[in-house]
């Protein structure tokens, strides 16, 4: 059976990154949705390979079978011969494991661990005016959106306007808490923080995804540190479910 070790890798990581990519949406957690087809591609080329590494591990048995002399296993004939059976070490067969976990367990969108392991970007770098707001309140803003007007706008156009931001929670000292979202440029691995501290609402559980609505309370120099992070005076805060794209694009 070790023979078709490398098949079983190649199918249950193939199957896994097909489950993600092409079955539900869990591949958002890991890239952007333009990457989509290029996972699709690998899945297919993985399974494929593995069929045909099955197919050639099977093809060898049954030559050895053949050239046996039709009593004995080729393994058995083999040892026989005191010569050692092909095939690995039997623990290779672990490196089935991660792979099948991908399979059956996928894990979950970066939260707030990753969030609080990014230090505060505050750079007095990008001031100036920002394209007005559309009509009506509230806003539905993005968090790194409201991020970069409350920090960087010079023309204030967040002031006197009602927002509406969705983003899971964090925490911060104090009972401070913070409606955050992260931002990738092309999967996880380059995903940086953006936050919002939220006034005048009670804390939820870290890692709940929420709605908040409120008004921008300004603080500090544009572009300087006590700017940052920027804070809202929330009016109300809902739970909601997680998006199926937990991440912000840049």
């Amino acid at each position: 059976m070790r023979r078709y070790g490398p098949a079983v890798l190649l199918l249950l990581v193939g199957a896994a990154v097909l489950r993600i990519s092409l079955f539900s949406d869990l591949y958002l957690r890991y890239v952007q949705a333009g990457l989509r087809p290029y996972l699709i591609a690998s899945g297919v080329l993985l399974g494929l390979l593995g069929l045909v590494s099955a197919g050639m591990a099977a093809r060898t048995a049954r030559d050895g079978a053949l050239s046996s002399d039709g009593h004995t296993h080729p393994d058995e004939n083999a040892h026989d011969h005191g010569h050692p059976h092909p095939g690995g070490p039997r623990f290779a067969w672990l490196l089935t494991l991660p792979a099948a976990a991908l399979l059956l367990f996928p894990p979950p969108a970066l939260g707030s661990y990753s969030a609080a392991r990014e230090d505060t970007q505050r750079a007095a770098q990008g001031i100036g005016t920002f394209p007005a707001l559309p009509a009506g309140d509230p806003v539905d803003l993005s968090v790194a959106a409201f991020t970069s007007r409350a920090i960087y706008d010079s023309g204030y156009s967040l002031k006197g306007r009602t927002v509406r931001l969705t983003g899971f929670v964090t925490q911060g000292d104090d009972g401070v808490w913070y409606v955050t979202r992260l931002l990738v440029s092309c999967c996880a691995a380059d995903a940086t923080t953006s936050k919002v501290q939220v006034r005048g609402a009670d804390a939820p559980e870290t890692d709940t995804w929420v709605t908040v609505t409120g008004t921008w309370l300004p603080m500090g120099g544009l572009g300087s540190a006590s700017a940052w992070p920027p804070r809202l005076d929330a009016k109300t805060v809902s739970r909601v479910a997680e998006p199926s794209d937990p991440y912000e694009k840049r």
